[in-house]
This record gives structure tokens, C-alpha cells and sequence, in this order.
């Protein structure tokens, strides 16, 4: 059986197109497979970067920058097969930011990219009925309480081994004697002084 020119040249050509396609996922680069955080995405906050990659990859080089071109990055990234991992310096605050990376596949072939992302950071707010320690009254600062008296007036506090009243326990008595007892002696010497200038006159 005769092949004619033309079977043998699609059979030919057939064998080529399926030997490219085959041999295609073998000499394909190495690419980025995920990151976190993700491509776009917004996030309360960030302690690291970490970088997944289709295979096992080599001198990576991670730098993470925000809008101004401040880097936030803190030492250099840790590699583990296809996984680099890069720590951030402290918090970071609200605002957008973009991850720059590098890093060279297993076959020597270099490839970078950008992953843009935003953080948007929780509000500090005040716990409910905290007080500063100014608001707080001050024991030192509060006057005396005092007990009102019944006329309207504040009392005053009996000091121990004193009488409460001012009042002298002999009312109505001078130098030990009765009122009435002097009224009555100058009464009579009022009667004798009179007494004795009528005399003088008479004589």
C-alpha cells in the first residue's frame, strides 16, 4: 500500500503541533502562584508578606513601599522552596501600598512584579466610662461636712473635755451673790446718800 505525499505530510505536521504542546508546560517560567495579602486587596493589618510561586525559586528580593516611596520592609525575605516570607517594620499605618518583588526560577530566568494593596487601620477608640485621673474628685479637696442645727445654722462639734455651751452654769449670779441680793443694797445706799444731802441742805 502506497502512501500518498500529502498523508505523510499532515501526519508530519500532526506530530509536530502535538510535540510542541506537550513539550509547552515543561519549558514554561516560573510564575507567581499567590500572595498574601492578595492582589487589590484591603486589610485592618499586615505583621508580614508571603509570596507562593509555581516551583522552587532563588534570590528573592521583596520590598514594601507606600505611596510617598517609603520602605516598610524589615531584614531580608526567608526562603522556604517556592515560599518567601517578608517581616514588616512595625504597623503599618492607613494607606496604600505596593509589594515590589524579584526572584530567579530554577532554569536562571529572572521575573518581578508589583502587588498593590491597602491597609486600612482600626480607630483606637476610648473605653466607655473610663475616667482621666483629673475627673476624679479629690477626697483632699472637699470641704468639712457640717450637721445643720435646727435654727438653720450649722453646729458646732463639741471638742472633748469642754462644755457645748458658752453659757455659765450660774445664770443670774456676779462674784458668787445673788441679783437681788445687790439690787437691794443699792437701793438702801441710794436712800442714805439722798437722806443725808437733805440734812446738809436743812442745816
Amino acid at each position: 500500500m502506497r502512501t500518498s505525499p500529502l498523508a505523510a505530510a499532515m501526519a508530519f505536521l500532526v506530530a509536530v503541533v502535538l510535540g510542541t504542546a506537550f513539550a509547552a508546560p515543561a519549558l514554561a517560567h516560573t510564575a507567581l502562584k499567590s500572595s498574601n495579602p492578595a492582589k487589590g486587596a484591603t486589610v485592618k493589618g499586615l505583621d508580614s508578606v508571603k509570596l507562593t510561586f509555581t516551583e522552587t525559586v532563588r534570590f528573592p528580593v521583596v520590598l514594601v513601599r507606600d505611596a510617598a516611596g517609603q520602605k516598610h520592609q524589615d531584614g531580608k525575605p526567608k526562603l522556604d522552596g517556592p515560599t518567601v516570607t517578608q517581616k514588616i517594620s512595625g504597623p503599618l499605618p492607613s494607606g496604600k501600598y505596593t509589594i515590589a518583588w524579584r526572584v530567579v526560577s530554577d532554569d536562571g530566568h529572572p521575573i518581578e512584579g508589583e502587588i498593590p494593596f491597602t491597609v486600612k487601620a482600626p480607630e483606637a477608640s476610648a473605653s466607655p466610662g473610663a475616667s482621666s485621673p483629673a475627673d476624679a474628685p479629690s477626697s483632699s479637696s472637699q470641704p468639712p461636712a457640717t450637721s445643720a442645727a435646727p435654727g438653720g445654722g450649722a453646729a458646732e462639734s463639741a471638742q472633748p473635755g469642754t462644755s457645748a455651751s458658752p453659757v455659765s452654769q450660774e445664770d443670774g449670779q456676779g462674784g458668787g451673790m445673788p441679783a437681788w441680793v445687790w439690787i437691794v443694797i443699792f437701793g438702801l445706799a441710794g436712800v442714805g446718800i439722798g437722806m443725808a444731802l437733805t440734812l446738809r441742805k436743812k442745816s
